[in-house]
């Protein structure tokens, strides 16, 4: 992790004055204390962890791709630093339902409850994207800067912060989903896996798509399929504020079906919910070759992963399972 870690250091300090766009530079916020779980990232981390899933190097990182390798490598790497181990015998799931080799990586941290320990919290996001799509003014690279390097830089970052302090009464498993923009093959794989060798899976919290704010909301974040728990309910009271709320339009496209949350829900019965802060209107990238590094809000990313990190303590020190199903 040091030469990758090196790495990423060397690009912050060399690229920072050349940003362009949402969240450049000069709108970063200060580098935080770790003191505070409310100020543990900034603005500057994520931008970094971004800008390499999302590099042109990555090739839109298709599953099954050579390239995609370089994410799931760097994946990898910040999971040993953090100290989360390896949840199989290695941090690699390989899939079993797609022609082309693709893999999860799946990381834990075990509770330290004795009595909460064998009850599992997983927070995951997919790293995958669609790969080379056609060429618009010359760039045919679908990054999948918001979709889903948005996602997969907060969850490294919640395992950044959970790993190091390591306060967990319940397991948290940390998931990263291959296949995902294939038809959700990487969770399917995971979820059924999981079923089958008896896991006691208690929530699945996934993270797609928070890389730009939704105006005019009162709200931070929607979850989708909000009425089929009360999870909303139980993180605001975690909260101190009104942080998840409910996105209409997200049953009119039927999202809770439509992201990595939705095979956990269906195989092993649990609340299981997708974060998200893309409503349709406010990023016009999607599945796009326009969807960049520099059109993401940095600061609203980091205050995503800082805000919702006091309700995942919550969910996963509470004496009870406070979230059920409806």
């Amino acid at each position: 992790m040091r030469r990758v870690g090196c790495f990423l250091i060397t690009l912050l300090l060399l690229s920072c004055a050349s940003l362009k766009g949402p969240g450049t530079a000069k709108d970063t916020a200060p580098v935080a204390s770790e003191g505070s779980s409310l100020q543990f990232t900034d603005s500057l981390r994520l931008w970094g962890l971004v800008n390499y899933l999302a590099s042109d190097n990555m090739k839109g990182r298709e599953a099954g791709s050579p390239e995609i390798e370089l994410a799931a490598d760097f994946i990898e790497s910040n999971l040993k630093q953090y100290n989360i181990s390896p949840f199989f015998s290695g941090y690699r799931d390989t899939l079993k339902n797609t022609r082309r080799m693709a893999y999860n990586l799946v990381g834990i941290l075990p509770g330290k409850d004795p009595e909460l320990r064998d009850e599992y919290v997983l927070i995951g996001a997919h790293y995958d994207h669609i790969g080379i799509v056609n060429r618009v003014n010359g760039d045919a690279i679908a990054n999948g800067a918001n979709d889903n390097a948005s996602g997969t830089a907060s969850v490294l970052e919640l395992s950044r912060y959970f790993g190091r302090r390591a306060k967990n009464k319940r397991s948290i498993i940390f998931a990263f989903f291959s296949a995902e923009e294939k038809g959700l093959l990487g969770s399917k794989h995971l979820a059924e896996r999981m079923k089958m060798e008896g896991l006691d899976l208690y929530l699945m919290l996934n993270f797609e798509m928070t890389g730009v704010p939704m105006p005019d909301k009162d709200f931070l974040l929607y979850i989708t399929g909000y009425s089929t728990s009360n999870l909303a309910e139980v993180g605001n009271s975690f909260s101190s504020e009104q942080l998840i709320g409910l996105l209409p339009t997200e049953k009119d496209y039927n999202l809770f079906q439509r992201s990595d949350n939705y095979p956990f829900y269906k195989t092993h019965n649990i609340p299981s919910h997708t974060f998200c802060t893309f409503d349709f209107n406010n990023y016009p990238h999607y599945h796009k070759a326009s969807d960049e590094a520099n059109q993401l809000d940095y600061v609203h990313m980091a205050e995503v992963v800082n805000k919702i990190i006091p309700v995942i303590e919550g969910l996963v020190n509470s004496s009870e399972q406070r979230v059920k199903l409806n």
